[in-house]
């Protein structure tokens, strides 16, 4: 059993800058066009066509134009939580969606990785029961090495973890992923890379610069 958080929470700060700079009109870069449709549907499809149980989807800022355009899902295993507080780092949203999940397993993904492939995420999947320990082990996204490593420096999602493990360690804590990732890890959490498909998964689309790349080479 499986349950996807996708986090889908930001500002849209650095892309409403850079829109503006270009005298283009100003969107959320979650409903920009991927292939023929908004980026934060690709990224959800990719998802659920990993055989997920559940996709819950969290909230923050610009909901309702986000929400608007889930809504034209037709998939009973996509939910949609909002953050009470917009306000909120990236644990306290991940950990949001963590609580709601009705499965052992979380995969949590960045709404802002489209490029991130239906395989890499059954790979992720997978690679959590490699070792002897699931509860204990995060299997994540290679950036560099791959297997185990020792070091989470520089990581973050897409990854699969426990869910008692995620609450634990995102409890009261108000951050970006990473230092809450070296903590698990100075603290004996087991973590294995898995190799990506391509440079494209690895990335975020922050930019208007990133959003081209992706659009110009992207074969998914």
């Amino acid at each position: 059993m499986i349950s996807a958080i996708i986090t889908a929470a930001g500002k849209n700060r650095r892309m409403r800058q850079d829109l503006k700079a270009r005298s283009m009109e100003i969107r959320h870069k979650l409903l920009l066009d991927f292939k023929g449709v908004p980026i934060i549907l690709k990224t959800i499809q990719n998802t659920l066509d990993a055989g997920v149980d559940e996709c819950i989807v969290v909230l923050g800022y610009f909901s309702d134009e986000i929400t608007s355009v889930i809504d034209e899902l037709d998939d009973e295993r996509v939910r949609i939580t909002v953050n009470p507080d917009v306000h909120v780092k990236l644990s306290e949203s991940l950990l949001n969606g963590v609580r709601m999940a009705k499965s052992d397993y979380c995969l949590c993904v960045a709404a802002d990785q489209p490029t991130v492939s239906t395989q890499t995420f059954k790979n992720l999947i997978k690679g959590v029961f490699k070792g002897k320990d699931p509860q204990n082990t995060i299997s994540i996204m290679a950036r560099g090495e791959t297997g185990y490593l020792d070091s989470a420096e520089g990581l973050g999602m897409p990854f699969v973890c426990h869910k008692k493990t995620l609450i634990k360690y995102l409890l009261g804590k108000k951050d970006n992923l990473n230092p809450i990732l070296r903590e698990m890890v100075a603290d004996g959490i087991v973590l294995y890379a898995v190799q990506s498909r391509n440079d494209l998964e690895l990335i975020n689309i922050n930019r208007y610069e990133d959003y081209l790349k992706i659009v110009k080479e992207s074969d998914l």
